[in-house]
């Protein structure tokens, strides 16, 4: 990890979790630099997740394949500066049924959930940490669900331009649907229709 991949990780630290320059400093020699190209894996379906990622470069999607049709379902995206990780396969270190791609060859700082569960004893600040990354991803996951139940596509649609406005110059088309719900044709007429705004 180079200096301008530290002081960024550590003023993300220091915003997410409010850790102190100690305590980033602590974690310092856990983190590595990993190096991902286009369309290679984070995490393989069926297997047990082992490490936490920070995103300094690049785009992912979290996606499922349906073992009777095959079909690819995204469930959302992650860019810059968030974390990475399979949460429930990370804590319960049991199997993840989804998948997560990057779509861009992409820059990551990664730790083992060994050195997670070091910090964790170690500073309550780090406990913190942990604790905001379990509601970050709660909150995450409740967000997407509430949103396929309560929301019609455009809105979903919307909603994602502001969460990623740069998406459509990241993301294909067919990615996007499927995040959304629903077949290209409809895509077509809906951001045509909120383009007309």
């Amino acid at each position: 990890m180079n200096a301008t991949q530290q002081a960024v990780l550590h003023q993300h630290l220091h915003q997410f979790a409010n850790l102190s320059e100690a305590d980033t400093q602590l974690a310092d020699p856990f983190w590595q630099v990993r190096h991902m190209a286009r369309p290679d894996l984070f995490t393989f379906t069926n297997s047990v997740c082992r490490q936490l990622g920070f995103v300094l470069k690049g785009f992912f999607r979290v996606y499922y394949v349906d073992p009777r049709t095959e079909q690819e379902h995204n469930m959302y995206f992650l860019a810059e500066h968030t974390f990475l990780t399979s949460l429930k396969g990370l804590l319960t270190q049991t199997t993840c049924p989804y998948l997560i791609e990057a779509l861009e060859d992409c820059e990551l700082l990664v730790i083992d959930y060994e050195r997670l569960l070091q910090l964790y004893a170690q500073s309550h600040a780090w406990e913190r940490f942990g604790r905001l990354l379990a509601e970050q991803y709660f909150m995450i996951n409740q967000s997407r669900s509430e949103s396929l139940l309560t929301q019609t596509a455009e809105e979903r649609y919307v909603d994602l331009l502001d969460n990623h406005p740069d998406i459509l110059n990241r993301v294909s088309l067919g990615h996007i649907s499927s995040y959304l719900g629903i077949k290209g044709p409809s895509l077509s007429r809906i951001r045509a229709q909120v383009a007309r705004r």
